[in-house]
Protein backbone atom coordinates (compact mmCIF):
# COMPACT_ATOMS: atom_id res chain seq x y z
CA UNK A 1 0.00 0.00 0.00
CA UNK A 2 3.36 2.55 0.37
CA UNK A 3 3.37 2.72 -3.74
CA UNK A 4 0.75 4.34 -4.59
CA UNK A 5 1.35 7.12 -1.72
CA UNK A 6 5.36 7.18 -2.95
CA UNK A 7 3.52 7.58 -6.47
CA UNK A 8 1.16 10.27 -5.73
CA UNK A 9 4.06 12.46 -4.22
CA UNK A 10 6.33 12.01 -7.38
CA UNK A 11 4.43 14.88 -9.20
CA UNK A 12 4.39 16.90 -5.80
CA UNK A 13 8.36 16.86 -6.26
CA UNK A 14 8.99 17.39 -9.64
CA UNK A 15 6.66 20.44 -9.53
CA UNK A 16 8.63 21.35 -7.06
CA UNK A 17 11.98 20.81 -8.24
CA UNK A 18 10.50 22.94 -11.99
CA UNK A 19 9.68 25.91 -9.54
CA UNK A 20 13.24 25.95 -8.21
CA UNK A 21 15.20 25.63 -11.57
CA UNK A 22 12.43 28.33 -12.64
CA UNK A 23 13.87 30.87 -10.04
CA UNK A 24 17.48 29.94 -10.48
CA UNK A 25 19.36 32.85 -12.86
CA UNK A 26 19.36 32.50 -16.46
CA UNK A 27 22.20 31.84 -18.60
CA UNK A 28 21.20 34.30 -20.94
CA UNK A 29 21.14 37.09 -17.66
CA UNK A 30 23.41 39.64 -18.48
CA UNK A 31 25.26 40.02 -14.91
CA UNK A 32 26.44 43.55 -13.92
CA UNK A 33 29.42 43.73 -11.85
CA UNK A 34 29.83 46.92 -9.74
CA UNK A 35 32.67 47.30 -7.46
CA UNK A 36 34.21 49.86 -5.22
CA UNK A 37 33.45 52.65 -2.71
CA UNK A 38 31.82 51.29 0.61
CA UNK A 39 30.77 55.14 0.63
CA UNK A 40 28.70 54.62 -2.86
CA UNK A 41 27.87 50.95 -2.29
CA UNK A 42 24.44 51.30 -0.16
CA UNK A 43 23.01 53.30 -2.84
CA UNK A 44 24.20 51.19 -5.22
CA UNK A 45 23.03 48.34 -3.50
CA UNK A 46 19.80 49.11 -2.90
CA UNK A 47 19.44 50.68 -6.79
CA UNK A 48 20.55 46.89 -8.02
CA UNK A 49 17.92 45.70 -5.07
CA UNK A 50 15.10 47.17 -7.17
CA UNK A 51 16.92 47.22 -10.77
CA UNK A 52 17.22 43.58 -10.24
CA UNK A 53 13.30 42.84 -9.64
CA UNK A 54 12.21 45.23 -12.47
CA UNK A 55 14.03 43.98 -14.76
CA UNK A 56 14.82 40.41 -15.27
CA UNK A 57 16.97 39.55 -17.82
CA UNK A 58 19.41 41.36 -15.99
CA UNK A 59 21.35 40.82 -12.60
CA UNK A 60 23.29 43.63 -10.47
CA UNK A 61 25.91 42.47 -8.12
CA UNK A 62 27.93 44.97 -5.63
CA UNK A 63 30.44 44.45 -3.87
CA UNK A 64 32.92 46.88 -1.74
CA UNK A 65 36.69 47.33 -1.27
CA UNK A 66 37.53 50.79 -1.75
CA UNK A 67 37.50 53.52 -4.78
CA UNK A 68 41.05 52.33 -5.51
CA UNK A 69 39.69 49.02 -5.97
CA UNK A 70 37.06 49.27 -7.97
CA UNK A 71 38.74 51.44 -10.46
CA UNK A 72 41.61 48.41 -10.95
CA UNK A 73 38.53 46.11 -11.02
CA UNK A 74 36.94 47.99 -13.59
CA UNK A 75 40.27 48.65 -16.13
CA UNK A 76 41.20 45.16 -15.75
CA UNK A 77 37.67 43.26 -16.44
CA UNK A 78 36.33 42.18 -13.37
CA UNK A 79 33.98 44.73 -12.66
CA UNK A 80 31.80 46.78 -15.67
CA UNK A 81 31.28 49.66 -13.41
CA UNK A 82 33.77 50.84 -10.69
CA UNK A 83 31.91 53.28 -7.53
CA UNK A 84 34.45 55.63 -6.80
CA UNK A 85 34.04 58.18 -3.84
CA UNK A 86 37.01 60.41 -5.12
CA UNK A 87 37.66 61.65 -8.75
CA UNK A 88 40.19 59.13 -10.70
CA UNK A 89 43.93 59.82 -10.60
CA UNK A 90 45.96 60.84 -13.14
CA UNK A 91 48.33 57.97 -12.08
CA UNK A 92 45.05 55.36 -12.73
CA UNK A 93 44.49 56.68 -16.10
CA UNK A 94 48.63 57.28 -16.91
CA UNK A 95 48.24 53.53 -15.83
CA UNK A 96 45.21 51.87 -17.64
CA UNK A 97 44.08 54.32 -20.44
CA UNK A 98 44.88 54.45 -24.14
CA UNK A 99 44.13 56.43 -27.03
CA UNK A 100 41.30 53.65 -27.92
CA UNK A 101 39.52 52.99 -24.74
CA UNK A 102 39.47 55.85 -21.26
CA UNK A 103 37.67 55.98 -18.39
CA UNK A 104 34.16 57.48 -18.63
CA UNK A 105 33.35 59.50 -15.82
CA UNK A 106 29.12 59.80 -14.56
CA UNK A 107 28.24 61.65 -11.70
CA UNK A 108 26.03 59.98 -9.49
CA UNK A 109 25.32 61.86 -6.02
CA UNK A 110 26.60 64.27 -4.07
CA UNK A 111 28.30 63.52 -0.50
CA UNK A 112 30.18 65.12 2.34
CA UNK A 113 32.61 63.86 4.44
CA UNK A 114 31.50 64.27 8.30
CA UNK A 115 33.05 64.62 11.00
CA UNK A 116 31.54 63.08 14.30
CA UNK A 117 32.85 62.62 17.79
CA UNK A 118 31.16 60.55 20.17
CA UNK A 119 28.80 61.39 22.41
CA UNK A 120 29.82 61.68 24.99
CA UNK A 121 32.39 64.38 23.57
CA UNK A 122 29.64 66.07 21.41
CA UNK A 123 27.13 66.95 24.67
CA UNK A 124 29.96 68.23 26.81
CA UNK A 125 30.06 70.96 24.24
CA UNK A 126 32.48 70.23 21.36
CA UNK A 127 29.86 71.04 18.76
CA UNK A 128 32.25 72.73 16.05
CA UNK A 129 35.57 72.35 15.04
CA UNK A 130 37.95 74.49 12.47
CA UNK A 131 39.68 72.25 9.72
CA UNK A 132 43.01 73.69 11.35
CA UNK A 133 42.04 72.24 14.81
CA UNK A 134 41.23 68.73 12.95
CA UNK A 135 44.60 68.97 11.01
CA UNK A 136 46.15 68.89 14.64
CA UNK A 137 44.23 66.25 15.82
CA UNK A 138 45.19 63.87 12.81
CA UNK A 139 48.95 64.67 12.42
CA UNK A 140 49.42 64.38 16.46
CA UNK A 141 49.35 68.25 17.42
CA UNK A 142 46.21 67.96 19.51
CA UNK A 143 46.29 65.01 21.96
CA UNK A 144 43.71 65.80 24.28
CA UNK A 145 40.37 67.85 24.54
CA UNK A 146 40.31 70.21 26.86
CA UNK A 147 43.08 71.79 24.12
CA UNK A 148 39.41 72.54 21.82
CA UNK A 149 36.97 72.94 24.74
CA UNK A 150 36.21 69.85 25.62
CA UNK A 151 36.52 67.52 28.87
CA UNK A 152 40.54 66.36 30.02
CA UNK A 153 40.25 63.30 28.08
CA UNK A 154 42.92 62.31 25.36
CA UNK A 155 41.41 61.95 21.81
CA UNK A 156 40.90 58.58 20.25
CA UNK A 157 41.45 59.45 16.38
CA UNK A 158 39.56 57.05 14.09
CA UNK A 159 41.27 57.16 10.33
CA UNK A 160 40.34 54.78 7.44
CA UNK A 161 42.59 52.37 5.63
CA UNK A 162 44.55 52.90 2.47
CA UNK A 163 42.42 52.77 -0.94
CA UNK A 164 39.90 54.45 0.64
CA UNK A 165 38.30 57.27 -1.34
CA UNK A 166 37.19 58.88 1.69
CA UNK A 167 40.30 58.95 2.95
CA UNK A 168 41.97 60.25 0.33
CA UNK A 169 39.39 63.26 0.19
CA UNK A 170 39.72 63.90 3.67
CA UNK A 171 43.27 63.99 3.66
CA UNK A 172 43.66 66.26 0.79
CA UNK A 173 41.54 68.47 2.01
CA UNK A 174 42.39 68.80 5.82
CA UNK A 175 45.61 67.56 5.86
CA UNK A 176 46.79 68.90 2.35
CA UNK A 177 48.47 66.01 0.32
CA UNK A 178 46.01 62.84 -0.60
CA UNK A 179 49.75 61.09 0.64
CA UNK A 180 50.00 63.03 4.13
CA UNK A 181 50.66 60.93 7.14
CA UNK A 182 48.11 60.92 10.06
CA UNK A 183 50.39 60.17 13.00
CA UNK A 184 47.49 61.02 15.46
CA UNK A 185 45.03 58.42 14.53
CA UNK A 186 44.68 55.56 17.26
CA UNK A 187 42.87 53.24 15.21
CA UNK A 188 42.20 52.43 11.46
CA UNK A 189 38.65 51.26 9.76
CA UNK A 190 38.13 49.76 6.80
CA UNK A 191 34.61 51.79 6.03
CA UNK A 192 32.40 54.32 7.43
CA UNK A 193 30.49 51.51 9.29
CA UNK A 194 33.17 50.55 11.19
CA UNK A 195 33.97 54.23 11.81
CA UNK A 196 30.50 55.19 13.17
CA UNK A 197 30.68 51.56 15.62
CA UNK A 198 34.30 52.83 16.57
CA UNK A 199 33.22 56.26 17.43
CA UNK A 200 29.84 54.94 19.20
CA UNK A 201 31.77 52.19 21.08
CA UNK A 202 34.05 55.08 23.05
CA UNK A 203 33.66 57.83 24.99
CA UNK A 204 36.66 59.89 23.63
CA UNK A 205 37.31 59.53 19.48
CA UNK A 206 36.65 61.46 16.68
CA UNK A 207 36.16 60.09 13.31
CA UNK A 208 35.01 60.93 9.87
CA UNK A 209 32.51 59.38 7.75
CA UNK A 210 30.12 59.54 4.91
CA UNK A 211 26.70 61.64 5.20
CA UNK A 212 24.43 58.57 4.61
CA UNK A 213 25.51 57.18 7.49
CA UNK A 214 25.05 60.11 9.92
CA UNK A 215 21.70 60.22 8.55
CA UNK A 216 20.50 56.79 10.11
CA UNK A 217 21.10 58.65 12.88
CA UNK A 218 23.32 57.49 16.51
CA UNK A 219 26.19 60.20 15.75
CA UNK A 220 25.38 63.84 15.47
CA UNK A 221 27.47 65.72 12.57
CA UNK A 222 30.07 68.58 14.17
CA UNK A 223 30.09 72.11 11.92
CA UNK A 224 33.21 72.76 10.37
CA UNK A 225 34.12 75.97 10.39
CA UNK A 226 31.20 77.07 11.98
CA UNK A 227 29.15 75.16 8.26
CA UNK A 228 27.24 72.24 9.12
CA UNK A 229 26.54 69.94 6.18
CA UNK A 230 23.46 70.30 5.39
CA UNK A 231 22.18 69.17 1.77
CA UNK A 232 22.14 72.87 0.56
CA UNK A 233 25.52 73.21 2.03
CA UNK A 234 26.90 70.21 0.48
CA UNK A 235 25.15 70.68 -2.81
CA UNK A 236 26.24 73.95 -3.22
CA UNK A 237 29.68 73.15 -2.15
CA UNK A 238 29.54 75.35 1.46
CA UNK A 239 31.03 73.29 3.33
CA UNK A 240 34.90 72.24 3.29
CA UNK A 241 34.29 68.34 3.02
CA UNK A 242 31.44 68.30 0.27
CA UNK A 243 32.65 66.38 -2.89
CA UNK A 244 31.44 64.64 -5.53
CA UNK A 245 30.10 60.71 -6.01
CA UNK A 246 30.92 58.91 -8.81
CA UNK A 247 30.29 55.36 -11.36
CA UNK A 248 33.31 54.82 -13.81
CA UNK A 249 33.54 52.62 -16.84
CA UNK A 250 36.37 51.52 -18.93
CA UNK A 251 35.70 52.21 -22.38
CA UNK A 252 31.85 52.69 -22.87
CA UNK A 253 29.59 50.71 -20.89
CA UNK A 254 27.99 47.67 -21.44
CA UNK A 255 24.12 47.58 -22.64
CA UNK A 256 23.78 46.27 -19.04
CA UNK A 257 25.48 48.44 -17.33
CA UNK A 258 24.01 51.31 -19.25
CA UNK A 259 20.42 50.48 -18.09
CA UNK A 260 21.62 49.94 -14.53
CA UNK A 261 23.55 53.76 -14.60
CA UNK A 262 20.58 55.40 -16.60
CA UNK A 263 18.13 53.48 -13.60
CA UNK A 264 20.34 55.31 -10.77
CA UNK A 265 20.10 59.00 -12.88
CA UNK A 266 16.13 58.26 -13.30
CA UNK A 267 13.41 58.75 -11.24
CA UNK A 268 13.41 55.60 -9.37
CA UNK A 269 17.40 56.23 -8.79
CA UNK A 270 16.79 59.66 -7.73
CA UNK A 271 13.89 58.30 -5.13
CA UNK A 272 16.01 55.91 -3.79
CA UNK A 273 19.20 58.27 -2.90
CA UNK A 274 16.47 60.71 -1.25
CA UNK A 275 15.01 58.41 0.50
CA UNK A 276 17.60 56.67 1.76
CA UNK A 277 20.26 59.92 2.84
CA UNK A 278 22.02 60.60 -0.64
CA UNK A 279 22.21 63.62 -2.67
CA UNK A 280 21.32 62.96 -5.89
CA UNK A 281 22.51 64.92 -8.49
Amino acid sequence: MAVPKIVGIIPILILIVVLILLALPSDSVDRIRVSGSTTVMPLAELCAEEFNFMYREYMVTVTAGGSGVGIIDAAEGRADIAMSSREIKPSERALYERPDRKFKEILVGYDAIIVVVSPQIYNSSVRSLTATEVKKIYSGEIRNWKSVGGPDREIMVVGRKAGSGTRDTFNEIIMGSAAAETPGVSIEALDSSEVKTAILGSDRAIGYLGYSYVRTGGVVPLALDGVYPTMDNIRGGNYTLARKLYFYTFGEPTAGAKAFIDFVLGPEGRRIAETNGFIPP
